[in-house]
């Protein structure tokens, strides 16, 4: 899956709770994805119970991203020698 979490603290504003003095409760994950070029950004709130399963999704595509960028590179060697691509 391609895409960014993005991790938030928020303040409830209940004058005596504890996230007064602190970041706010949290955290709250959102998934950050674009489906098209030039499309704004869509968020989705990301559960604590699925947000490993996420960052995993979110760790295979960019494994993948540099497995595919490693074969343009050798291709693109190849090609600058000259050489078979059999």
């Amino acid at each position: 899956m391609r895409g960014s979490l993005l991790e938030t603290y928020k303040p409830c504003g209940r004058p005596g709770c504890h996230c007064v003095d602190g970041p706010g409760h949290g955290p709250k994950r959102y998934l950050s994805t674009i489906a098209r070029t030039g499309e704004r950004p869509r968020l989705g709130y990301v559960p604590n119970a699925i947000y490993p399963k996420v960052a995993e999704f979110l760790g295979n595509y960019r494994t993948l991203q540099e497995m595919l960028n490693e074969i343009c590179a050798i291709n693109a060697e190849l090609l600058r020698r000259r050489e078979s691509l059999d």
